[in-house]
């Protein structure tokens, strides 16, 4: 090995060249220009022209101003501190004003859609529970489903044949309400007719007055009864008689004249004087022909000395009542 190769260690001769300035290897370089030994290092990081050193801590460190004036970095309040206003009063400055105002809001926010969920859930539990079904049900079998299922048609089948039942009946009912009335209807008519019949009911309409005057001789009870058969055939429905008294009978079908004292007149056991005035309800024009027919009433009494009087009247009343008969041994048949 030659004198200008040296031993590195390394099992590799190293070449002879010149010597490295500052001295043997360790040794700081003594040039006064000379750079540091760490730069030098390839594991260290290279900083590229131009670009200023970051500060670390509290080191002040002098940028450069677009107008050429220096700034003072350390007299900058860091990031979060506050910084006293022209009035005193400390206020954050850099993103921490913001960043506060964003936390109260999206807090209030946060709370309210919190709220409208909780409503929300609420509000679907309580659907789920109304709109739920039976749970039995969920477990029943198909075929018991349909067997549940006919029953139900069944039931519904039976309670529309009882509607129709009931229906039914109240029709029946109100047509024989109906019917029930009219028959009643009927009954009042008929009971009214019998009454003035009987003469138990009073009775008004058109009909005319016959007033019989005694000549020579008295008016006998056999020409008053001779005209009351008489109007009874012309159709007279009610018939009074009442004597120069006052004294007024109600003549009816079992009505009778006797004839009685001085020329009086007894009918139904009740004495009356002339002269004698029948009023009759009816037509009045048919009776009125009716008791002047040749050899008739009004030409008897006339015979006899006597006078007929008619008077017709558009609203003739009889208001006389007889006293009813009590029956003894007549009964309705059943």
């Amino acid at each position: 090995m030659s004198d200008e190769q040296t031993d590195t260690g390394t099992g590799w001769p190293q070449p002879a060249g010149p010597a490295r300035p500052g001295g043997p290897a360790g040794e700081p370089d003594p040039r006064p220009d000379a750079p540091d030994p760490d730069e030098l290092s390839p594991l260290a990081p290279q900083e590229e022209p131009g670009e200023p050193k970051p500060a670390s801590g509290d080191e002040a460190v002098v940028e450069p101003v677009d107008d050429g004036a220096t700034v003072d970095l350390s007299a900058m309040p860091r990031s979060g501190e506050p910084v006293s206003g022209s009035d005193g009063s400390a206020e954050p400055v850099g993103e921490s004003a913001p960043v506060v105002a964003g936390r109260s809001r999206l807090t209030t926010a946060g709370v309210m859609i919190v709220a409208l969920l909780v409503l929300l859930g609420f509000t679907l539990v309580v659907q789920l529970k109304t709109t739920s079904t039976d749970p039995t049900l969920g477990a029943t079998r198909q075929e018991d489903l349909v067997r549940i299922l006919s029953d139900l048609d069944a039931r519904e089948n039976r309670l529309q044949q009882d509607i129709r039942a009931l229906e039914d009946s109240q029709r029946q009912l109100r047509s024989g309400e109906q019917g029930r009335q009219a028959a009643l209807d009927e009954a009042t008519r008929r009971a009214d007719e019998l009454g003035i019949l009987a003469g138990t009911l009073p009775a008004v309409g058109p009909g005319l007055t016959v007033q019989f005057d005694s000549g020579v001789k008295p008016i006998t009870a056999n020409r008053v009864l001779d005209a009351v058969q008489e109007l009874r055939g012309a159709g007279a429905e009610a018939m009074q008689i009442a004597g120069g008294d006052r004294a007024t009978v109600r003549i009816i079908a079992s009505t009778y004249f006797l004839d009685g004292d001085n020329g009086s007149l007894v009918v139904e056991g009740r004495r009356l004087t002339g002269p004698y005035t029948i009023t009759v309800i009816g037509d009045p024009a048919t009776m009125r022909t009716a008791l002047n027919i040749p050899g008739g009433v009004v030409a008897s009494v006339r015979g006899g000395g006597g006078n007929v009087t008619f008077g017709e009247r558009e609203v003739a009343e009889v208001s006389a009542l007889h006293v009813p008969i009590k029956l003894e041994h007549a009964r309705p048949v059943s």
